[in-house]
C-alpha cells in the first residue's frame, strides 16, 4: 500500500510540472527586439550619468566636491575653476573645469546623485559603455553634459523662413 502511494505522488509531481510547462509554451514571449528596437527601462534604472543645465543654459554643477566625497570607489575627479564677467559656465561662483566619471571603477550606486545639492548629476538611461579599452570608459565633461536643445530649436525655424 505505501508504494501504491509513492507512485500516485510521483505522478501527481510529474503531473504539475507539465503543467507548468504547458501554461508556459502557451503564454505570450517577453522577447526585447533589442537592436531593431529601443528597450524599455524601469523609471529606477542606473545608467549613464548625466550632468544637467538649468534653464538659462548652464551648468547646474558648482564644484562642490560632495559627489567625489560621496562615492565609494572614488570615480568621480573634479577641477574646479571660477566663473569670470565675461565667461559664464554655471549660475554659482565656481563651475567644474573638468569632470570625470571612470566608467571602468563605478559601481551605479547612486550616492553621486544623492549627495548633490544642486541636482546637477543623474542617473540616464545610457547602457552601451562596453569598451575593449579602459581608458575609452573616462567619461569627461563633455560627454556627460546634457545638450542645451533649445538654442537648436530657435534657430532652424528662422532658417527655413530665409531660406523659403
Amino acid at each position: 500500500m505505501a508504494r501504491k502511494i509513492s507512485i500516485l505522488q510521483a505522478a501527481a509531481a510529474i503531473t504539475k510540472g507539465l503543467g507548468v510547462t504547458l501554461r508556459e509554451m502557451l503564454s505570450p514571449a517577453v522577447t526585447e527586439e533589442y537592436p531593431d528596437a529601443p528597450p524599455s527601462f524601469e523609471a529606477r534604472y542606473r545608467g549613464r550619468h548625466i550632468l544637467r543645465r538649468d534653464e538659462n543654459g548652464l551648468e547646474k554643477c558648482v564644484a562642490c566636491f560632495l559627489c567625489a566625497a560621496a562615492c565609494p570607489v572614488q570615480c568621480i575627479y573634479i577641477e574646479a575653476a571660477e566663473n569670470t564677467a565675461e565667461q559664464r559656465f554655471s549660475g554659482s561662483e565656481r563651475y567644474a573645469k573638468v569632470y570625470n566619471i571612470d566608467y571602468s571603477r563605478c559601481i551605479f550606486c547612486g550616492y553621486c546623485v544623492e549627495a548633490c545639492p544642486t541636482d546637477a548629476i543623474v542617473h540616464g538611461h545610457g547602457f552601451e559603455l562596453a569598451n575593449y579599452h579602459t581608458s575609452a570608459l573616462v567619461m569627461r565633461k563633455e560627454d556627460l553634459l546634457e545638450p542645451w536643445p533649445k538654442q537648436a530649436d530657435v534657430a532652424l525655424p528662422e532658417l527655413e523662413r530665409k531660406v523659403s
